[in-house]
């Protein structure tokens, strides 16, 4: 679909005012209700375990199943993972849809993010709403379908329960009349030795 200038520039206009807002409610501790180069998720400031303890409760969601985190980039991968095989950023750079990567040996986030071994999923968004955001917080983002746990992921956002919508503290607005279905990411399990296994 071929946009016109107008239509790009409120886009952009859009999303600068989303970011703002959204920057505002993650640096308070709060929840954000966004769309991700996946299926629209649930974020918050992956280092402050109080907001992650939020997120488990909205999804009404055993906290003892890890949760996955957005970066801005692979540069700064070594910030939260003790040791990055060299895999890494090669599976990273040849993938052609959105790809988590579960790391073991994570750090600098908050404990309740984490699962078994310390290990957390990554994932670096080439969306451009999302990486800016990532970028501009400077901090890991959760991104955690926005679902309850056990019903269906939400392809839209049309598709997604009020109760969630109504327990965040911002919903963005961009592209909320997206009626594209979107898909979850693929995701790898990376051992340290760089043995992987395809999860889905």
């Amino acid at each position: 679909m071929n946009l016109s200038k107008e239509q790009i520039q409120r886009d952009r206009s859009q999303q600068e005012a989303d970011i703002v807002q959204c920057l505002k409610v993650l640096s308070d501790g709060g929840l954000i209700l966004y769309p991700t180069d996946t299926v629209w998720g649930i974020g918050c400031d992956a280092t402050n375990a109080d907001a992650v303890k939020r997120i488990y409760k909205l999804k009404q969601r055993d906290d003892s199943k890890a949760l996955i985190v957005l970066i801005d980039s692979t540069d700064h991968l070594d910030h939260y993972v003790v040791d990055v095989p060299m895999i890494a950023r090669e599976l990273i750079d040849v993938a052609v849809k959105p790809l988590t990567i579960i790391y073991e040996g994570a750090y600098n986030l908050a404990q309740n993010v984490l699962g078994d071994e310390d290990s957390v999923g990554i994932r670096i968004p080439n969306d451009e709403f999302c990486h800016r955001l990532c970028q501009s917080f400077g901090k890991p983002i959760v991104s955690t379908s926005a679902n309850v746990s056990g019903q269906p992921t939400a392809r839209t956002f049309a598709d997604i329960n009020p109760a969630i919508i109504n327990g965040v503290d911002y919903t963005v607005e961009y592209r909320r009349g997206d009626k594209t279905s979107h898909q979850p990411s693929n995701i790898i399990m990376l051992g340290r030795d760089g043995t992987f296994k395809i999860i889905r």
